[in-house]
């Protein structure tokens, strides 16, 4: 039985990692079963960032379920994502 996997991608406008993320993050969307996400502007909101302790962006949070987990960067690396976010096992 799978649990919804909920994320929160921090990103700065339309910077390049930003977008890069958001693009990259379709793959990683695509291996999960049941996933809700979140996408913050930190230029917008940025009193979200603040809350997070969110010090670079791009940054994708996993929220739930625990453990919680955060990942820097442009999410270029499909398989360290998941197996970051606990999704895949390790060694490919």
């Amino acid at each position: 039985m799978s649990r919804k996997v909920k994320l929160r991608l921090y990103v700065t406008g339309s910077a390049p990692n930003s977008i890069a993320a958001l693009a990259n993050l379709k793959a990683v969307r695509a291996a999960l079963d049941e996933h809700e996400l979140e996408v913050v502007d930190v230029l917008q909101r940025p009193e979200r960032a603040v809350a997070d302790d969110l010090l670079v962006t791009p940054t994708l949070l996993k929220v739930a379920p625990r453990p919680t987990c955060r990942i820097v960067g442009n999410l270029r690396d499909t398989h360290q994502v998941l197996t970051s976010l606990g999704i895949v096992q390790g060694a490919a």
